[in-house]
């Protein structure tokens, strides 16, 4: 009885072992679509203690992208490969070099000292132009008033003789007074494009690293300035809307009229919204009637990029405006001399 009850034990055994061997390699087999993909992780907005989207660390403008739309080009983006095709262009042009021994050799080797665009956290981007409004990716034409005003500029400076002539012909650049126009985030220079977020509850501060500049933005509704008063960078007042930090300035100055051509009456919008831990969406658009023949507008993104920013001590130009002005009169020496020998022969 106990023999049977083995036999009869170990056949059911085998049987099992082989019906579970066939049931394995048609397990293996089935089609994978039945098992859930891990969904993917939603990104967060990072947030103040106060619950303002949080938009402080370093961030980086630097891009190959022009400001306007190159001549030929009639398409907003460019495919991955053309991208590549322009900022290679656009890096050949900034390594040219100036013939050695003549005055426009005396520049900055920015290469040298890792200032090159090429050198630093540069921004993918496929638009063919910052400008996206008007769609030409170009700016409005200029009004007749504004050409009036360009020309009576001209005029003015052409009075005190060339730019090496008098300290009030000299760009506020070249002095290392400031650079970037009256904004200096709007548009990317060649290098030093870094800035600095940070902020609280009633203001936010954007450190420039070029010249150091810096914006205080309050966020407690104050009005602006009176008319009358102008400032270099114009007088800003922000708001949240939603996510987005939105920054107006008016009260620009009349000495530093955006892109040269600006009046005082120009209004400017910002926009400022993270869209990841990395980017930071932001957009301009200029208003002034009196300059330009429609308002224009620009998208520039902001990227993550390690800190902090060390000052950026520009004095030499500023230090140097005696010996500059002393090498224009010795030019002028010199010319008047020539002049004078040629004249006796």
């Amino acid at each position: 009885m106990s023999r049977r009850i083995l036999v009869s034990t170990s056949t059911v055994a085998i049987a099992v072992v082989v019906v579970v061997a066939m049931i394995l390699p048609a397990a293996a087999q089935a089609p994978a679509s039945n098992a859930k993909a891990p969904a993917a992780k939603k990104w967060t907005m990072p947030r103040t203690p106060d619950g303002q989207p949080d938009l402080q660390g370093y961030w980086t403008n630097s891009s190959y992208v022009p400001m306007e739309r190159a001549n030929g080009v009639t398409k907003e983006f460019y495919t991955p490969e053309e991208a590549a095709a322009a900022a290679q262009r656009a890096r050949e042009k900034d390594e040219e070099q100036a013939t050695p021994g003549t005055t426009a050799d005396v520049h900055y080797d920015h290469t040298q000292f890792g200032l090159d665009r090429s050198q630093s956290d540069l921004i993918q981007d496929l638009r063919t132009s910052l400008i996206y409004d008007p769609t030409t990716g170009r700016l409005p034409p200029i009004t007749a008033e504004a050409q009036k005003r360009q020309a009576e500029r001209s005029a003015s400076r052409a009075m005190l003789g060339g730019t090496n002539d008098a300290v009030q012909n000299m760009s506020f650049s070249s002095r290392c007074y400031f650079m970037g126009g009256a904004v200096p985030l709007l548009s990317a220079t060649n290098y030093n494009t870094n800035y600095r977020i940070v902020q609280n509850a009633r203001y936010v501060m954007i450190l420039t690293e070029m010249i150091h500049d810096v914006r205080i933005i309050p966020l407690d509704g104050r009005p602006h300035l009176p008319k009358g008063v102008q400032q270099w960078f114009g007088d800003s007042r922000g708001r949240w809307e939603g996510d987005t930090l939105v920054v107006e300035t008016t009260n620009f100055s009349e000495k530093n009229p955006f892109r040269g051509l600006a009046s005082a009456s120009m209004r400017l919008t910002e926009r400022f919204t993270r869209v990841s831990d990395e980017m930071i969406k932001y957009t301009f658009t200029v208003e002034d009637e009196t300059t330009w023949a429609q308002p224009w507008a620009a998208a520039v993104p902001l990227k993550q990029t390690p800190g902090p920013l060390f000052e950026h001590a520009c004095h030499e130009g500023n230090y140097s405006v005696g010996n500059i002005l002393a090498g224009a009169r010795l030019d002028e020496q010199r010319a008047a001399e020539e002049a004078a020998g040629k004249g006796r022969k």
